[in-house]
């Protein structure tokens, strides 16, 4: 990325199942669902949103491996989308586990997301 013009961070959780890849999408959509940013064709060049590059690092608490980058670059709408996953994020007790939500144990995954929107 030439120009790092947004940065918004997010958490997203998958409570049941231990999805990461759900956690991480999460993560994604409360990093972007909340902003706007009208003016960003005006710094972008050809003033085209596909000239748009994102960069998506997400902290996970599995095996980076598990993540379904595809899935999670679906969330981005325009643009170039690339994903960095790197260790991190928490795993803890729900305090319970539901075999009915495909629970393999009674922990939840959270995973941080950081959004960087440039050219």
């Amino acid at each position: 990325m030439e120009k790092l013009i947004f940065v918004e961070t997010g958490v997203g959780i998958d409570t049941h199942g231990q999805d990461v890849t759900k956690a991480a999408v999460r993560a994604v959509v409360n990093a972007i669902h909340y902003n706007s940013m009208p003016g960003i064709k005006d710094f972008l060049p050809e003033k085209s949103l596909h000239n748009m590059k994102v960069n998506i690092v997400l902290g996970v608490p599995t095996d980076v491996d598990e993540v379904d980058v595809e899935r999670v670059k679906e969330e981005i709408p325009y643009g170039t989308v690339t994903v960095e996953v790197v260790s991190g994020g928490l795993k803890t007790t729900s305090g319970i586990y539901l075999e009915e939500q495909q629970d393999k144990n009674d922990l939840m995954y959270i995973v941080n997301a950081a959004v960087q929107v440039g050219y």
